[in-house]
């Protein structure tokens, strides 16, 4: 992964077909995916279940991107090496996850992974501060996690106090929640450079009519453009 702060579209999975992950991803990547997002739940740090290691390890073969693992789950650290040899590009862990933020990306870039860390609605931009020098991304959720297709919850300022936290450091900021053409271009302008989209990106379209994926995403890359 070379690092740069043109706008990346991610897909999340949690909003495709379930039965046919392999074929989803090879749709939406044909279609100027840039990352691929699988968004881990554990249904006790976040109100709903999702996927383990396994289903990474069973995907990883069919993303030719980069593999986005968001994991919202507590504690983290028991399964940062599961996840890392299951070939997750990227781990992020939350900051409100547990009491060693610290200690998890130590984990995470020590089982080969690039290494994020991701803030609540309710966490401020400075809960990072002191981790800064240890990140490669940090996801600024615009949601509360644990469910799609909620409402896009207005972080800018956190963003910007992000941004400029951040200075020329190669860190990514990636925007988890309710990303659509019409907000997208708020968060672009504020800084970040990573868009996680699920229904907006898979609405419309299926594996066997993929084009409204591709749509979805010029849309939202253009509207993130033009900020």
């Amino acid at each position: 992964m070379t690092f740069d702060r043109s706008i990346k579209i991610a897909p999340s999975i949690l909003a495709s077909d379930f039965a046919n992950f392999g074929a989803e991803i090879r749709a939406v990547e044909a279609e100027g995916a840039d990352w691929i997002h699988v968004d881990v739940m554990d249904g006790h740090f976040v109100p709903n279940l999702t996927f383990g290691p396994d289903t990474c390890r069973a995907i990883r073969p069919h993303i030719k991107t980069v593999m986005d693992v968001h994991l919202m789950i507590a504690p983290v650290d028991p399964y940062v090496e599961a996840f890392a040899s299951a070939g997750a590009d990227i781990i992020t862990a939350h900051v409100e996850a547990g009491p060693h933020i610290h200690r998890t990306l130590q984990a995470i870039r020590g089982a080969g992974a690039k290494a994020g860390v991701a803030l609540n609605p309710g966490t401020p931009a400075d809960a990072v501060a002191h981790v800064i020098d240890m990140v490669d991304l940090i996801c600024v959720m615009t949601v509360n996690p644990g469910f799609g297709g909620q409402s896009f919850i207005d972080m800018t300022g956190k963003v910007r106090a992000l941004r400029d936290m951040i200075g020329d450091r190669p860190v990514h900021i990636e925007i988890d929640g309710g990303v659509t053409p019409v907000t997208a271009p708020l968060v672009a302008a504020a800084g970040a450079d990573v868009l996680v989209a699920g229904s907006a990106v898979f609405n419309g379209g299926s594996v066997e009519n993929p084009a409204p994926y591709g749509e979805n995403i010029r849309a939202i890359r253009a509207a993130a453009q033009s900020a």
